[in-house]
Formats: structure tokens, C-alpha cells, sequence
């Protein structure tokens, strides 16, 4: 059964999307509070998330922000939000949909049913800023193409995109590549990173592996100019 996320302070509303989307054939976790949505949402893992915009505390925008930054979990934004700049701006931000209220339920979960499709078979994948990364097989699908990494290369990015803007530390990239901490030359470590440097400089990412001397890895923006 697919599991739709619902992130939604209005009471009335909540009961009526959970009330409607069960009807369908979904499981609906709902969220009731709002400050942790981005964490709450990533333990959850639904298959796609409903989310106002509009909620006590927080911007939806910022949960659809952090969301999308650390998963590839869909997001529909039903919004009272009408104006183009908020859809646009939600669509920046990585959102997949957006309708406003009061939209037709037939609407709604025709929309529901077709990002759904969209996402499905993508469980695997996950996403960096221009490229999304099959952690099953490590390709890389970028500019209309793909490329199937070496093992260590494909093990170390996953680790990397897994971490989102956290810092991933020597510990943990030695273990993805070895299951182990212990023996692990620092030298190797390094030599594999150097080596999916170069892959990703030979690509055009816009990514870029940096380090933070003493404490980790993460995944950076190319500075551009």
C-alpha cells in the first residue's frame, strides 16, 4: 500500500485529505507538528507528500526546501497560495506539484496517482544538484546520459548525497568502502576520493567533494565566475 505523507495544520482540511485519500487505497501518516517536519518526514519515508505552505512557526517552503535536499520523496504543495511567484518559488525549491485550495478531489488525486507513477521504480535513485544516482547499480544519470561508476566511486557518492549538507566523516566513507574502520590506510581513502574527483570533474557536475580539514566530507556547489 503507498503511504501519502499529509502536512497540514488546518484540522478540517487534515481530516478531509486523510478521509479521502484513505477512500483510495492509501495509508495516510498525517503530521501534527511542524518544526521537525523535514526530520519527521525523512523517518517516515512515504511515497509522496501533501504539504501546505502556510503552517505555525515554519514555512513549507523551508520543510520542502530541507526535504528535498536530503530525499526524492515527491512533494504535491496544496496551497490557498495563489500567486505565481509561490508557485514558482515552490517549484524551485525542488516541489513536483502545486495546487490550490479548494481544488476538486478528482483533481487531487488524479494528481496523487500520476506522481506516484512518476516516482515509482525511482526508489533507488538518489538525487544531487544536476544528477540523480542509482545506488543499486552506481550510474549516474546526468545531461541526457548515463555512466556506470566503479564500485568505490559509486559507493563513496552515495555516502556523500546520503549525508545531504551534513559532513560525512573519514569513518564513515571508510566503512561504506570496506565495512570497517579498522586497518584502513587513510592514503586509500584519499586515493579513492581523488579518483571520483576527477570522474566528476570529467562529467561537468556541478558538485564538487570538499573537505573540512579534522572533521569531514560533504558535497559542494561549484563556485561559479
Amino acid at each position: 500500500m503507498k503511504r501519502v505523507a499529509v502536512v497540514e495544520d488546518e484540522v478540517f482540511m487534515r481530516e478531509e485529505l486523510t478521509r479521502m485519500l484513505e477512500q483510495a487505497g492509501y495509508a495516510v501518516p498525517v503530521l501534527t507538528e511542524f518544526a521537525d517536519a523535514a526530520q519527521q518526514l525523512t523517518a517516515l519515508n512515504p511515497d509522496l507528500v501533501i504539504l501546505d505552505l502556510n503552517l505555525p512557526g515554519v514555512s513549507g517552503f523551508d520543510i520542502c526546501r530541507a526535504l528535498k535536499q536530503k530525499t526524492s520523496i515527491p512533494v504535491l504543495v496544496l496551497t490557498s497560495r495563489d500567486q505565481m511567484k509561490d508557485e514558482l518559488q515552490a517549484f524551485h525549491l525542488g516541489a513536483d506539484e502545486y495546487l490550490t485550495k479548494s481544488c476538486r478531489k478528482e483533481r487531487l488525486l488524479a494528481r496523487v496517482s500520476n506522481l506516484l507513477k512518476r516516482y515509482e521504480g525511482r526508489t533507488n535513485l538518489l538525487e544531487g544538484e544536476d544528477f540523480l544516482l542509482d545506488k543499486q547499480t552506481y550510474t549516474l544519470y546526468i545531461h541526457n546520459t548515463s555512466v556506470v561508476l566503479p564500485k568505490n566511486q559509486g559507493k563513496l557518492l552515495e555516502t556523500l548525497l546520503s549525508g545531504g549538507r551534513e559532513l560525512v566523516t573519514a569513518e564513515q566513507l571508510c566503512t561504506a568502502l570496506w565495512g570497517t574502520t579498522e586497518y584502513v590506510d587513510e592514503n586509500a581513502l584519499q586515493v579513492n576520493l581523488t579518483r571520483l574527483k576527477k570522474t566528476m570533474a570529467s562529467l561537468g557536475m556541478k558538485q564538487r567533494v570538499t573537505v573540512v580539514r579534522g572533521e569531514g566530507y560533504r558535497l559542494e556547489n561549484e563556485v561559479e565566475g
